[in-house]
């Protein structure tokens, strides 16, 4: 039973989390009755949800959940929502070092920034980057994240450990790239690399196997037919970064006379099994392409903010049918703030210019974060909902304060309000990881110091060229002028 010794759900006078500490969440199987649940069919009050053996056993009206379960004691969570963890489609968990390094910056910063970056990552540098991004990712609502594969010279499996010591879900992309000079080995080589990887972390609970070529120009023909054969087979992903800057579609265009997805088409990699990272520049022919293919996207509109070319069509996909999530691309870890940038992103350049004031009408955000980013990534059978068999990935928000009283349409306060401070607990595979902002079980905080003193060494030593000065130098200059 829960122990609700110290926790009184009728107590006023203070938000809903008064009382509330994370051994109440930690029982093995719990009866979860707060205000709203967010199930598949919208927000549903006066429903509950049983949790145990790191999944949703059963969902429904609370009265019902509790004459089916008398020996479990609800615990009752006032003014709270229980809502689907946020899945970020495409990260780059050993990049957390020089996030900030791409502010200001043009597009296409890879060869600039994150190539040497990454290269200058030993074992404990790239543990602690990509530990540090999944603290910040948990912090932020995420339960899971797709690691779209790291450069750093050190066993992928490093980066598995870190996010699996973190307490995160993770679909852990290995780099299969074998075209000019790339460091990768040969095709053989790298289909060899690929079939490991994917057996690796086969029935892992919270590692899921992916496979990744940085760019279509980055792998050969050959290979880019034997990773998609590869991941049908096992269920996974190929991420991609496909369309997202106008230098990569020139230089498709130049080398194959096709752009980035018609040439995916001709060499056989595009299906249901390709995570389309950006896909920004796309035609309407290439849009039929993805929708008939059932190929996925991962939407980044704050990648395209902060150093895009464009923005993704996504309200047109949505329409058509074709698969996306929402992916941070690194940028920041914070699911509130990925949603309401997926909605304003499509408001200011779609729906300013066509009179479309809804724009999703809120509900789309955050059916593409959660259940459609589940599905883009592979894991749509395993997480992403609050439904019976589903993995016990999600959030407990409170709802009680004044960015949502009164309420008049939950989906849009959340996306438009909400914010990662309302965040009360973050549950993976059934169990309490982060509880007001901190993890549980590791010490965050010690976390956080050895990397801000790794990220510096690192950040040395490789070599980051940046176009810009920083805010502070920029200031400097533009007051002496």
């Amino acid at each position: 039973m829960t122990d609700l010794t110290h926790y009184d759900p009728n107590a006023g006078g203070g938000p809903a989390t008064d009382g509330l500490r994370p051994h109440h969440l930690a029982g093995e199987a719990q009866l979860l009755a707060p205000a709203v649940v967010m199930t598949p069919d919208g927000p549903m009050e006066q429903y509950a949800a049983v949790v145990a053996d790191g999944a949703f056993r059963a969902v429904g009206p609370a009265a019902r959940l509790e004459l089916d379960h008398p020996h479990l004691t609800p615990l009752r969570l006032p003014g709270h929502v229980l809502m689907p963890g946020f899945v970020d489609a495409h990260h780059h968990l050993t990049q957390s070092f020089g996030a900030a390094l791409a502010f200001g910056e043009p597009s296409e910063i890879f060869r600039r920034v994150w190539v040497p970056l990454e290269g200058a990552l030993d074992e404990e540098s790239a543990y602690v980057a990509a530990k540090l991004a999944a603290l910040e990712s948990l912090r932020g609502g995420f339960t899971t994240v797709a690691d779209a594969g790291t450069r750093a010279s050190v066993d992928v499996d490093v980066v598995a450990r870190a996010t699996r010591d973190a307490g995160i879900r993770c679909v852990l992309g290995l780099v299969c790239n074998d075209a000019d000079g790339a460091d990768g080995g040969g095709a053989a080589d790298v289909q060899d690399r690929a079939e490991k990887h994917l057996a690796r972390y086969d029935g892992e609970e919270l590692v899921h196997p992916s496979l990744a070529v940085s760019v279509p120009e980055a792998a050969t023909a050959r290979t880019l037919r034997a990773t998609a054969r590869l991941a049908a087979e096992a269920g996974a992903v190929v991420q991609i970064h496909v369309n997202e800057h106008l230098a990569a579609v020139e230089r498709s265009l130049v080398r194959h006379g096709l752009r980035p997805l018609e040439y995916l088409r001709e060499v056989g990699a595009l299906g249901p099994q390709l995570l389309a990272a950006h896909a920004t520049l796309v035609t309407p022919a290439e849009l039929t392409l993805l929708a008939d293919t059932g190929t996925a996207v991962s939407y980044n509109p704050v990648a395209s903010a902060w150093k895009g070319n464009a923005v993704a069509p996504a309200i047109t996909m949505a329409d058509r049918g074709i698969r996306f999530g929402l992916g941070t691309d690194g940028t920041r870890g914070d699911g509130f703030r990925l949603v309401e940038a997926a909605e304003f992103a499509q408001r200011l350049t779609y729906g300013l210019a066509t009179g479309d004031s809804s724009c999703g009408a809120g509900w789309t955000w955050l059916e593409h974060a959660g259940p459609g980013g589940a599905d883009a990534v592979g894991l749509g059978a395993l997480t992403g909902r609050i439904a019976a068999g589903a993995a016990a990935d999600f959030l407990l928000v409170d709802a009680s304060g004044p960015e949502m009283r009164p309420s008049w349409d939950l989906p849009w306060e959340l996306v438009r309000r909400g914010n990662r401070d309302q965040i009360t607990a973050v549950f993976v595979a059934g169990r309490l990881r982060m509880f007001q902002g901190r993890p549980v079980g590791w010490d965050g905080s010690a976390l956080v110091r050895r990397a801000a003193e790794l990220g510096r060494e690192v950040v040395a030593r490789a070599g980051v060229t940046r176009v810009h000065r920083t805010s502070t130098d920029a200031r400097s200059r533009s007051a002496a002028r």
